[in-house]
């Protein structure tokens, strides 16, 4: 029987829609998204590179945008938070163990906490164990090292574990290692339609 739930975070909480913030510095001259970008954020979003470095190794690609500005598109991919998705976590909270690990930078973070407000952001945190995102612990998905950090770290048996993620890649990981996954179809499911799941071993 499941008893331990893991989630992704963007999207499946936090709507994100990250292609606003690539034609966001298109606007600002951006030629293209290219593996050098792709390489830089990758390293903001393991911790590698602070707030400061990120910025400057992307001004380098533009060198005629402002650092504020630069900071305004990175931000665009926030979208919101729907509440009922925070009130379904809040009653599933009182029957099992919940964890979120997120792809996420410090820069995006930040932003995120206070757009939907420290209130909100508080009682959102407050439903899991533990909160993991990428920046904190140098590791992301679908790295499988990502996710046996939180199975080792809270000696927890991946047979009992629902992973959920809109990411078939990150779904399919978590599957090798023996978990039970949801992969998120965002067209037409959202989170909160778990209940409606009968196909995972829950109790409600």
């Amino acid at each position: 029987m499941i008893n331990t739930i893991i989630f992704d975070f963007d999207n499946v909480f936090m709507n994100i829609d990250r292609h606003l913030t690539i034609e966001a510095l298109k606007k600002l001259g951006l030629k293209e998204w290219n593996d050098e970008i792709e390489n830089i954020t990758t390293k903001l979003e393991k911790g590698k590179l602070t707030e400061v470095q990120f910025m400057i190794e992307v001004k380098k690609l533009i060198p005629n945008a402002q650092i504020e500005d630069i900071r305004a598109a990175w931000h665009a991919s926030l979208l919101d938070f729907p509440l009922t998705r925070l009130e379904f976590l809040q009653k599933l909270s009182h029957k099992y163990r919940l964890f979120l690990i997120g792809n996420f930078d410090e820069i995006l973070i930040a932003k995120f906490e206070h757009k939907i407000g420290y209130t909100f952001t508080r009682e959102f945190y407050q439903c899991f164990e533990k909160v993991y995102f990428s920046f904190e612990i140098g590791l992301r998905k679908p790295e499988p090292e990502a996710f046996s950090y939180i199975l080792k770290k809270h000696e927890i048996s991946p047979k009992r574990v629902l992973f959920i993620d809109d990411s078939k890649e990150n779904s399919d990981i978590a599957a090798s290692l023996g978990m039970h996954v949801w992969n998120i179809d965002l067209t037409k499911e959202d989170v909160v339609d778990l209940h409606s799941k009968k196909e995972f071993p829950l109790q409600y």
